[in-house]
Formats: structure tokens, sequence, C-alpha cells
């Protein structure tokens, strides 16, 4: 028996959400006395896939065939499925991301499996079940879920659990699978990166800015901030919607939500679909002009006053440290 785990392979990278994943995953194995298996499908060098090993998991297995270079999820569905039907899995650990959702309810499909979402903690034994904390209502409130069916899948949100290191390396095994061309449901015609700086979802620090900006023109001070802060740059809906920023910065209830350890609301008003997508983060730090906007009450520290003054005062602290 072992605890499969899904590390998200991007571009040869292990990216930090699946990093994260991994060493949950190798807690949880160490709790109930299992092996802890890592998964990565494509292309990816020994060193990267051997250092999973310093996140607690003693084994990688890394799928190879040319049908798995773009993801489909109608064939990562089955090559996964059929990994943990080999390994005997009877717990399966994804990041919670793009790929849990679309190949998590498939597996939780075929194996009559139950699925918790955004797991914020570990799983509490109960009986042969697992008690699986996650948030409910937008982040408002936090709830116990119980998994009872024998084979358990589990998403992690991240920047929720903070690995430990080891020194120690994973054993390797490269695993190249056959798959006829007609199993893809999908094909890839282009890929168009928004940027090529930190995604917005592995961000630690996130630097987002609203429609107390007046225009996206005024964006370079947000950017500036953000890249010396080794950050993410993000915006509101009505930014995103007015065009003023790329829909792929859109951060909110209908957007992308994170889970930064620092985030900047910067001329945001702070409606209740705004906050739905950031208040997981550790740090909030509000600037509004006006002293009764929303978004004061939920931030950790608030400054009160004009964006156009206080970000380039903030910019020049943040060079003098």
């Amino acid at each position: 028996m072992a605890v499969l785990v899904y590390a998200d392979n991007s571009n040869g990278k292990i990216p930090k959400s699946s990093r994260e994943a991994v060493y949950y995953a190798s807690k949880v194995a160490g709790t109930i006395q299992q092996e802890a298996i890592a998964v990565v499908i494509g292309e990816t060098d020994q060193e990267t896939l051997e250092n999973l090993g310093n996140y607690g998991v003693g084994k990688v297995i890394n799928i190879k065939n040319d049908l798995l270079k773009d993801f489909d999820s109608q064939t990562y569905t089955k090559v996964v499925g059929d990994l943990v039907d080999s390994t005997g899995a009877d717990l399966l650990i994804f990041p919670h991301g793009y790929v849990s959702k679309s190949i998590g309810p498939g597996l939780s499909a075929r194996f009559k499996a139950g699925m918790i979402v955004a797991a914020v903690e570990y799983p509490k034994t109960d009986g042969g079940g697992f008690i699986v904390k996650r948030p409910v209502y937008s982040g408002k409130a936090f709830a116990d879920f119980s998994i009872t069916s024998q084979k358990k899948i589990i998403s992690v949100q991240s920047n929720t659990f903070s690995p430990e290191l080891t020194l120690n390396k994973a054993q390797v095994e490269i695993l190249s699978v056959e798959l006829p061309d007609a199993i893809k449901g999908t094909k890839v015609l282009e890929i168009n990166k928004a940027t090529d700086k930190v995604p917005l979802t592995e961000a630690s620090v996130v630097v987002s800015g609203g429609r107390g900006l007046k225009s996206g023109d005024n964006w370079k001070m947000i950017e500036q901030m953000a890249d010396l802060l080794g950050g993410a740059t993000a915006c509101s809906k009505p930014v995103a919607d007015a065009g003023w920023r790329p829909h792929s910065e859109h951060v909110g209830q209908t957007g992308i939500k994170v889970k930064p350890n620092l985030y900047f609301a910067i001329g945001i008003s702070g409606a209740i679909q705004h906050l739905a997508g950031v208040n997981g983060s550790k740090l909030i730090v509000a600037v509004n002009i006006d002293s009764e906007a929303p978004i004061f009450k939920a931030a950790d520290y608030g400054i009160v006053g004009d964006a156009f003054k206080v970000v380039p005062t903030l910019i020049e602290a943040i060079k003098n440290l």
C-alpha cells in the first residue's frame, strides 16, 4: 500500500505548490505507516526528481510518453488512475489547482473515492476514514468533512504547509507507458504565456491594484514594487474588465484565488467578491484614499492616503532595505 502524490511538471520544474503537496503526503504517509510515492509526468531532469526526496518521499515515478507532453485531462486521468492500480494506493494527493480540478473528479468516479479539495490541515483518522478541514463560504469559515471510502483523494491548499527539508534523495523510476493516439480528447494548437515572471498562484508576495489607480498607464509603480519584492502583480475585476490589465491577473471570487504571505491591495475598495479570492493571505496591507473602504476591515495594516504618494514612498523604503 502507498500514498501517491501528484507533482505538477512546469517546463521541467516542480512548482512550490506541488512541493508542499509532496511534503503533506509524506507526513500523512508517516502517520498511517505507508510509503509515500510522488508521480511526475513528462520530461524532467534527474536532479529535480531526486530532490523531491528533500520533501519526504522515498520514491518518484516519472511517467513518459510523447502524448503526455501537453496536458490533457482524459489522458492524464487514465495514466494516473492506472498508477493508482499498480501501486495499490488508497490515498491520492494533489496540489489544489487546475490539474486537481480537471482529473480529480474523474478519478473519484473511477475508484468511487471520496474527494476533499483545498485541505488546510492534516487529516485526522477516524476508524478507517479521514476527517479533513477545508474552507467554505468563500473562505469565511472552515468545515470538517469525513471521507469513509476505501480510496480517498485530497487536494492541498497552497501556502498552507511549510515543508521541513531534509538532505534525502528520492529513488527515481522511469516509467514508459503505451498510449493509443486516439486517447487524447484535445489538441494544443498554441501556448501564449501571460508572463515570464513568477506565476500569480505561486507568488509569496502579490501587489494588486484597483480602480483607484485611475488608468492602466499608472501600473508601472505597481510592477516596480512587485519586482523589488520578488512578487507578482494582480488586479481587481473592474480593472480587468476595463482592459487596464489582463484577465490572467484578476483575483477574486470569479478570478484567481491567491494565498500569498503578503498581499498589497492598492486603490482597491474591498468588495466581498474581491476578498473571497484573497482572504487566505497571511498578511494584507491596504492603501486607499477612502478611510471607510471595506478593505480596511480585512487588512492587517492600512494606510489612508493617495496611492500616487504612498506607493512611491513605499518603493523608496523597499530600496533602502
